[in-house]
């Protein structure tokens, strides 16, 4: 269905919940390889806004752009200021937005990112490949705020044991690449008898720390609330349990399906109307098939919810 060399995970679905149509406007926040992008505009008539921090995917999609007629514009910038990229570009409403959440594989496959802790590379992890790198984060931040930043992104229950260590080894020598971090890492964590690498978690945390993805997701969610016009379609992927609880809390409070107040007290708590209508009462996973073809697809979430005539809950969380 696309010529992006990553086929991107649900796929199908993604499609299904964004519905697009001829003469519709859609926002693909996280360009990456484009798989997205490229799917949608299969829909003849539509147009596609794709939007990315990363220089990288930037460059590809710029490349993209004379090859579709004027129905696709590359973006570069955060997905969590879509509304106002998109109005400084005369465009104030979309019919969907289609967010995939997280680190790339072709992020993780290229070492020089150093976001992996499989190849060894610099440690930066930095998607916009600027501002402070993960290097930064590992040898000047305190034993208890790593310790922090490790166990609440990346939910290693050794993160005190961790974070010691590097303290520990950085007083020898400055961490630089992925390797040696790594090897710090694997010395106090021991392996899950699952398989998975002892610096998975650590590594994520840190990656997720340098780039802010929970608070960027935040912000991309409420601005896919003000930009989307009423029937409008969100439709969003994510790969571990800190996003998609983001994603889930805030679709339950947006849809009105968050915890009611006691029948005794009707109207105790009761908030601004509902800007969603949730598409799915439980996030949509990928099938057996596919991931059999893709192993990254197996931790993939699918949360999707069509846009309400209510006016976005400005200044709420």
């Amino acid at each position: 269905m696309t010529t992006s060399p990553h086929v991107p995970v649900l796929l199908a679905e993604v499609l299904a919940a964004l519905a697009p149509r001829g003469g519709g406007i859609y926002v693909d926040g996280t360009f990456g390889a484009g798989g997205y992008s490229m799917a949608v505009l299969e829909t003849p008539g539509c147009s596609v806004y794709a939007i990315d921090r990363d220089p990288s995917a930037v460059a590809r999609g710029r490349a993209m752009e004379q090859d579709r007629g004027g129905r696709f514009t590359m973006i570069d910038g955060r997905f969590g200021d879509m509304d106002a990229l998109l109005r400084d570009r005369g465009v104030n409403q979309v019919d969907g937005v289609a967010l995939d959440i997280g680190v790339s594989s072709m992020q993780i496959d290229d070492a020089g990112r150093g976001f992996s802790f499989a190849k060894d590379g610099p440690l930066d992890m930095r998607m916009e490949q600027a501002g402070p790198g993960a290097a930064e984060l590992v040898n000047q931040t305190g034993e208890t705020e790593l310790a922090d930043i490790i166990y609440r992104y990346g939910e290693e229950r050794l993160s005190r044991r961790v974070a010691k260590a590097i303290v520990t080894a950085r007083k020898e020598k400055r961490f630089e690449r992925t390797g040696e971090l790594a090897t710090v890492v694997r010395r106090v964590v021991p392996r899950h008898p699952d398989g998975i690498d002892p610096a998975t978690r650590t590594f994520q945390a840190l990656r997720i720390a340098v780039n802010d993805e929970l608070g960027e997701l935040e912000r991309g969610l409420a601005a896919a609330e003000r930009l989307l016009a009423p029937g409008g379609r969100l439709a969003v992927v994510t790969f571990h349990s800190l996003e998609d609880r983001v994603v889930k809390s805030f679709l339950r409070d947006r849809s009105g399906e968050a915890a009611r107040p006691s029948r005794h007290q009707p109207h105790a708590g009761r908030g601004p109307a509902p800007t969603f209508t949730l598409l799915h009462r439980r996030a949509v996973r990928p099938g057996a098939d596919e991931e059999a073809r893709n192993p990254r697809a197996r931790s993939a979430r699918l949360r999707a919810a069509t846009r309400t005539e209510a006016p976005a809950w400005e200044g709420q969380p």
